[in-house]
């Protein structure tokens, strides 16, 4: 055990470590920002799904070859997600909420394993993307699709007056 430590080849850790950060940072925004609107999983969830996506698909390509095997490592992966996403989803009453945490944790994968596979421009832009959906679709949701509850209200106060 001891010998295998000591032959563990520095240069492969600090590589997988540049990805492993990549995948961390790129993912920490999204965790921040539900963390921030209490909204279900946050800081540490997502970066470690996006990190873990990461580490298996670094441990898959140093260990498979082929591109079919990736591809399994990828399903099974995209499935695992999904899993986890789903527990953030929540039914009462007729109202769904969480969705939108689901979909950013199972996006949070895609981000680790493009991180892995050192499409960091399909990382950055999922990030992004991410990012500006959690932040600003709320608002622009309630623009598109106004609360149907304010506006009986709206109408039952101006109708009283």
């Amino acid at each position: 055990m001891v010998e295998a430590i000591l032959d563990v080849s520095w240069a492969e850790v600090g590589e997988n470590l540049a990805h492993l950060g990549a995948a961390f940072l790129l993912a920490a925004p999204l965790g921040w920002d539900r963390e921030r609107r209490h909204r279900g999983p946050g800081l540490r969830t997502f970066p470690l799904v996006a990190i873990g996506s990461c580490a298996f698909l670094l441990i898959g390509r140093s260990l498979l070859e082929g591109s079919e095997s990736h591809a399994r490592l990828l399903y099974g992966l995209m499935t695992g997600i999904g899993f986890i996403g789903g527990g953030s989803i929540l039914k009462d009453r007729g109202s769904v909420s969480g969705t939108a945490t689901a979909a950013s944790i199972w996006n949070t994968g895609a981000i680790g394993a493009a991180a892995a596979w050192q499409r960091y421009e399909i990382a950055i832009a999922l990030s992004a993307v991410n990012f500006a959906l959690l932040r600003f679709g709320r608002s622009a949701k309630g623009w598109v699709a106004p609360d149907p509850d304010a506006e009986d209200a709206d109408r039952s106060a101006r109708n009283a007056g």
